[in-house]
């Protein structure tokens, strides 16, 4: 009897042990995945790919470091610093699945673009919708706009995050931004925190309620493709784990 029992701890814990959650280095593909189609954006090692907006060179004010794109708090405000900015990655995406991991400091605010285009001189908020992020506690902005539209995860000062679900300074978020044909949809955690629909009556009735055609009148008219760039806005934030899967 006691040997039985000791063979069925014994089976209950390798059974246990199958079942638990393998472990997945960051910057990297499960077979799975790659299966499915994902590709990394982002090597752990090297800026590949990626540059600033407008800019023919990868910024001092960003580095690789720890398997993270790091941009470093410059103190000045959005974009800046010195050699600073927005950066892209050097290819254009239409319909997409995109996840990343992204991780703000203290009174941090940053942002995720996606579908936008370079035009000399302009910012890419000029041309591309944005998922927030957000120091949600200690940012100003978690405050500001309407019923929270600029808490992280949100489509930047138009659409909020609902439930607002972002994990606090110091931890990595998990998100992921899914554009077809015109739906996006931002998710969050495994959750979907919002959804979309580009082109129609009622997204242009959205946009111009906004501040954004004061900065570009063309704003609506989202281009059905473009680039997926990262936010410099003058404070410390990392990201990690960034991928594709075109659909």
């Amino acid at each position: 009897m006691k040997k039985l029992l000791t063979m069925l701890i014994s089976a209950i814990f390798l059974i246990s042990l199958g079942c638990k959650e393998k472990v997945v280095a960051p910057n990297t593909l499960t077979d799975e995945e790659k299966a499915e189609g994902w590709v990394l954006l982002f090597d752990g090692e090297t800026s590949t790919n990626w540059r600033g907006v407008n800019k023919d060179h990868f910024p001092g004010n960003w580095e690789v470091v720890d398997g993270t794109l790091h941009c470093k708090e410059s103190g000045q405000g959005e974009a800046g610093a010195i050699d600073g900015g927005d950066i892209l990655y050097d290819k254009e995406f239409k319909n997409f699945k995109l996840r990343l991991e992204w991780k703000i400091s203290e009174g941090g605010n940053s942002g995720i673009f996606y579908l936008g285009k370079e035009v000399p001189e302009w910012p890419i908020y000029y041309t591309a919708p944005e998922m927030q992020i957000l120091d949600n506690l200690k940012h100003p902005d978690a405050e500001l706009g309407v019923d929270g539209n600029r808490q992280a995860g949100s489509l930047y000062d138009l659409i909020p995050a609902k439930p607002q679900n972002a994990k606090p300074v110091g931890e990595w978020n998990t998100v992921e931004i899914t554009v077809y044909d015109g739906t996006v949809v931002h998710n969050q955690y495994g959750e979907s925190v919002l959804e979309y629909h580009l082109w129609t009556d009622a997204w242009n009735t959205l946009v111009a309620g906004s501040k954004f055609p004061a900065l570009n009148p063309e704003w609506a008219n989202v281009p059905n493709q473009g680039v997926i760039t990262l936010q410099d806005h003058g404070d410390d934030v990392w990201f990690r784990n960034i991928k594709i899967k075109e659909l």
